[in-house]
C-alpha cells in the first residue's frame, strides 16, 4: 500500500485528490492549517487516513510528522491561491506558496531511497497571457511570464522544485492545470460566483468587458490526471493538464445563467438570470487569455477528460442549489 502524504487537502482539489486515493487504496496523511477556504466536512474515512492540522511554513513540526509518516509520494496541493487576494496583500502567498514550498523540498531530499516522487501541483498562469486574437496555446516549452503576485509566487515555487531536483536530485513531477470547478469549491471563485449570485438575487460582476479567455477542467478529471502521473509520469518532468474548455468569462456567465433559467426558474419577476450581470472595472495585470494544449499527458498516459464540459458544469449547478449553507 502506496503511503502519500497530501498537504492541502482539506481544499477544493486537494479533498477531492484524497477521496480518489482512499477509493483506490492509498494509505493518505492530509497536513492542513485549515485557512479560511479549507474544511475538515465530509474527510470522515475510518480506515487508511488520518489528519494533522499542521502549517507548512512551521518547519519544525513539518520535519516531524513528515519523518514520521515517511511517505512515499508527497503531493503538495497547499497554496494561496485567490489572485484577487494576493493583489490586495501579497505576504500570505510569498510565505505560503514559497516557503512552504521550500520547506517540502528541504525535507523531502532527506526522505529515505523509498522516496518515489514529490508531486508539485501548479498552474496556467505562470505562464503569463495569451492575446485574444492568438491561436497558440501554452505547453511544456512555453516560457515563464507570471502577471500577478499569485502566479509569481507560484512560478518561483515550480523553480524551487526543479533546481531541488537537479542539485539535490529530488524526485518530482510538476504539473500545470487550468481552471478548476466543481462541488466544493469555496464561493470566492468564479463558477460559484455566478451560482451563488444568481440563486441570492445579487449583481454578478464581470471584469472589463467580459472577454477574457479561461480553460475550465473538471475537478474529478484533473484528480484522474493527477493518479495516472502518480503511476506511469516520467520523474523530473512536467505535465500541462487540461480539457480542451475555453470559454470567455461573459460566455460562461450566459451559459451557467441560461442553465440556471432551466434548471431553476427565478422568483424575483427578472425575465433572466442574465439581467444581473454588472461589468466592474478590470482589476490590475488582468490576464486576457489561458488556454493549454494537454498533448503531452494524452500522449505519454494515455489521459483523456471524462466529463464532458456541459454535464460537469451541471452537476456542479446542482450540488451548490443542494448545499446552500455548505461553507456556514
Amino acid at each position: 500500500m502506496n503511503k502519500v502524504l497530501v498537504t492541502g487537502g482539506c481544499g477544493f482539489i486537494g479533498f477531492h485528490m484524497i477521496k480518489r486515493l482512499i477509493t483506490n487504496n492509498y494509505k493518505v496523511l492530509n497536513l492542513d492549517f485549515l485557512g479560511y477556504a479549507s474544511s475538515k466536512k465530509d474527510l470522515n474515512f475510518k480506515k487508511n487516513y488520518q489528519f494533522k492540522k499542521v502549517d507548512i511554513k512551521n518547519f519544525v513540526k513539518l520535519k516531524e510528522v513528515i519523518l514520521d509518516f515517511s511517505p512515499d509520494y508527497i503531493l503538495n496541493f497547499a497554496a494561496e491561491s485567490h489572485v484577487d487576494n494576493s493583489i490586495v496583500n501579497a505576504n500570505p502567498f510569498i510565505n505560503s506558496n514559497i516557503i512552504g514550498t521550500f520547506n517540502l523540498l528541504q525535507i523531502a531530499k532527506n526522505l529515505p531511497n523509498t522516496f518515489k516522487m514529490f508531486v508539485h501541483i501548479s498552474t496556467d498562469e505562470v505562464f503569463g497571457s495569451l492575446s485574444l486574437n492568438q491561436k497558440k496555446k501554452f505547453s511544456e516549452k512555453t516560457p515563464y511570464d507570471p502577471s500577478s503576485p499569485y502566479s509569481a509566487s507560484k512560478a518561483a515555487s515550480d523553480h524551487l522544485v526543479k533546481a531541488w531536483g537537479r542539485t539535490y536530485n529530488v524526485p518530482y513531477i510538476i504539473t500545470n492545470c487550468s481552471n478548476n470547478f466543481g462541488p466544493r469549491q469555496f464561493h470566492e471563485k468564479l463558477i460559484p460566483v455566478i451560482i451563488l449570485s444568481c440563486i441570492n438575487k445579487r449583481f454578478i460582476p464581470v471584469y472589463g468587458n467580459g472577454k477574457n479567455i479561461r480553460d475550465w477542467i473538471f475537478v474529478e478529471d484533473h484528480c484522474n490526471a493527477l493518479e495516472s502521473i502518480i503511476l506511469n509520469g516520467k520523474v523530473f518532468s512536467q505535465y500541462l493538464i487540461g480539457a480542451r474548455n475555453t470559454y470567455s468569462n461573459i460566455g460562461l456567465v450566459k451559459k451557467i445563467c441560461r442553465m440556471l433559467d432551466m434548471i431553476k426558474p427565478n422568483e424575483f419577476g427578472l425575465k433572466s438570470y442574465l439581467d444581473l450581470v454588472k461589468f466592474v472595472k478590470d482589476r490590475p495585470g488582468h490576464d486576457e487569455k489561458y488556454s493549454i494544449d494537454p498533448s503531452k499527458i494524452e500522449k505519454e498516459l494515455k489521459w483523456k477528460p471524462r466529463y464532458n464540459f456541459e454535464s460537469a458544469l451541471k452537476l456542479t449547478i446542482k450540488w451548490y442549489l443542494n448545499n446552500l449553507n455548505y461553507w456556514n
